[in-house]
């Protein structure tokens, strides 16, 4: 079994940074596509950002030169390192990860519980 712990949301301010992050534990053979989503207030999830397992990366448009996806492959974390945030940036993030728990597993999309940000003045 493998379990998602996100952390690093909070309450900040229009201009301001956050890191989040999302640590993967139990059994990982291989680690594919991090990932991180969002879903604000009467609104559908919606994808942030991908790094995938070969080094490319991905972002929504409404997010590019403000977010990064960094990814520590030992550590089995992907983080989201947010800048310049916007009070339409407010929702609860969520991290998937693509995990093959053992060698003759197929790959296996997992989630985090999930962290709220919120940006306001």
């Amino acid at each position: 079994q493998v379990q998602l712990v996100e952390s690093g949301g909070g309450f900040v301010q229009p201009g301001g940074s956050l890191r989040l992050s999302c640590a993967g534990s139990g059994s990982i053979f291989s680690l594919g596509t991090m990932a991180w989503y969002r879903q604000a207030p009467g609104k559908q999830r919606e994808f942030v950002a991908d790094a995938t397992s070969g080094g490319s990366t991905n972002y929504a448009d409404s997010v590019k030169g403000r977010f990064t996806i960094p990814r520590d492959n030992a550590k089995a974390t992907v983080y989201l390192q947010m800048n310049s945030l916007k009070p339409e940036d407010t929702a609860v993030y969520y991290c998937n990860i693509l995990v093959r728990p053992h060698s003759s597993d197929p790959w296996i999309s997992y989630w985090g519980q999930g962290t709220q940000v919120t940006v306001s003045s």
